[in-house]
């Protein structure tokens, strides 16, 4: 396991091909399928195929850049931490924590370490937040980032057209 950073309950590190079935347990549940519905992972083999591509990032700087989330105190994947980029030089961040984690904080404690050292490896000083506006509580993981929104109405989303908030962190 290759360590990226340390958070006071997170260990952040590179993604390795035995953390499959977490990845594909984590992507199951209601919020991703709500919120990122093409980082479900429906099969434990749909994991696998999409955890050697993003293992096959590290060490560039194309992304996406996807880092899993262990907690210090059980050693358990609760979800993920991503930088990826979306066009002209410019990255969003992404995250996710297992609905069985949500509301302790842990998405803003990965956020905020995640950002400042994967702005600096990829060479950028601002990245982007793009959510939909019903999802409340990754606004406030954004909000607590530093992130200032700069958009909020009817916007490209995924696969549609949706009621999303842009924002934007600086370094």
């Amino acid at each position: 396991m290759s360590i990226l950073l340390e958070t006071d309950r997170l260990i952040i590190t590179e993604m390795t091909m035995d953390m499959a079935m977490d990845v594909h347990k984590n992507s199951l549940d209601e919020d991703i399928r709500r919120f990122v519905p093409d980082e479900v992972f429906e099969t434990l083999e749909d994991a696998k195929e999409t955890l050697e591509f993003l293992i096959s990032q590290y060490g560039t700087t194309e992304g996406p850049l996807v880092y899993a989330l262990i907690t210090k105190d059980e050693d358990k994947n609760i979800g993920y931490v991503q930088l990826v980029p979306i066009g002209e030089g410019k990255w969003e961040i992404g995250y996710h924590v297992s609905k069985v984690f949500t509301g302790k904080g842990y998405a803003t404690e990965a956020v905020k370490a995640f950002l400042p050292v994967m702005a600096e490896r990829v060479g950028v000083s601002e990245v982007y937040g793009v959510r939909l506006l019903e999802n409340i509580a990754s606004g406030r993981v954004l909000e607590k980032c530093g992130f200032e929104t700069f958009f909020s109405g009817e916007g490209a989303y995924h696969d549609g057209f949706y009621e999303i908030s842009k924002s934007v962190w600086k370094m």
